[in-house]
């Protein structure tokens, strides 16, 4: 079958990883015709078909998904002892990246990101775009994002998941709230009051499935899109709301609402960082992969301290 060229392992990785020879040819800064010549080259070498055009973009033949992985190891061997191309340099480049947050993510990750880009990476601007668990894996193969973070287990060998931090769940009321007035509630006490929630494309689903679990969904007075809507919501109504606690700490920096430890232990939640495989990472990409998980993994949620420190205090 003769030499192979590495490049053609890179052109391959690519395309099955973006399913897009346009998201291929700006990942490689190459132009389209170059990439269309190296999958026919490609499919030359392998005698393989190896993609097959559909409505929107390419899908892998079987010879292909038995290529990818092996591949895909190689060149993320090769590109752990010597990185692809010329090193991105933060603080003398620019870069202009897209990343897509919930609005959770945009009240509160948001803000510290800029911030340190801002410090350390001041020629570095971003372009934030909604989070939709349906679409985010899509956008990221086809480079339409360059990373996203999220709530929601997103599992797919195309895809590299980095753990960020852990929280848990708590109660959110107004800081005058009627009947709620201590520093924990109790079972009948959520079931006496209503509830809003959010049910929209960021994935958040547990605290409706915390109600569902609990019998009181039909207690749920407002079912909202976004969760920056809730302390303006709350702290005007007797309504009450669960939500993540590190979220509901930012919210009672700005807004007349406390926390409350709910009557019931809830699973800690995992934030990750999605990203595509290291080895289809332009080095643009890389830094900004490595600054991501630096910057938002210094977050210490409350899930994470011990006990007596992460215990939830009243508010006013």
């Amino acid at each position: 079958m003769g030499t192979f060229d590495l490049n053609l392992a890179r052109v391959f990785v690519l395309l099955y990883e973006t399913g897009s020879v346009t998201a291929t040819a700006e990942t490689l800064h190459v132009t389209q015709p170059t990439v269309s010549y190296s999958l026919g080259k490609l499919r030359r070498h392998f005698d393989d078909e190896l993609f097959r055009r559909n409505g929107r973009g390419l899908t892998p033949t079987a010879g292909a998904r038995r290529l990818y992985e092996p591949l895909q190891r190689a060149l993320a061997e090769i590109d752990g002892t010597v990185r692809q191309g010329v090193a991105f340099e933060p603080g003398t480049m620019a870069g202009r990246f897209t990343i897509a947050l919930s609005d959770l993510g945009e009240a509160t990750l948001l803000p510290r990101l800029v911030a340190a880009a801002r410090e350390r990476a001041p020629g570095v601007s971003f372009t934030v775009r909604p989070f939709d668990v349906e679409e985010a894996e899509g956008q990221l193969r086809r480079g339409d994002l360059d990373a996203f973070v999220a709530t929601p287990v997103i599992t797919s060998h195309l895809t590299a998941r980095i753990p960020l931090f852990r929280e848990r769940y708590v109660l959110m009321v107004a800081a005058d709230h009627p009947r709620v007035r201590g520093d924990e509630v109790t079972l009948p006490d959520l079931a006496a009051e209503h509830h809003a929630t959010v049910f929209g494309p960021s994935g958040h689903v547990a605290p409706r499935a915390v109600l569902a679990a609990h019998g009181l969904l039909e207690r749920v007075a407002v079912d909202a899109t976004r969760f920056s809507m809730l302390p303006y919501l709350l702290e005007q109504t007797d309504l009450i709301a669960i939500v993540p606690e590190y979220v509901g700490e930012v919210f009672t920096a700005s807004h007349r609402v406390r926390l409350v430890r709910l009557p019931f232990e809830t699973e800690p939640i995992e934030i990750a960082l999605y990203a595509r495989h290291e080895s289809s990472r332009s080095p643009a990409q890389r830094w900004l992969v490595q600054f991501l998980a630096q910057v938002l993994g210094e977050q210490v949620s409350p899930a994470q301290l011990p006990p007596t420190a992460a215990s939830v205090q009243p508010v006013g």
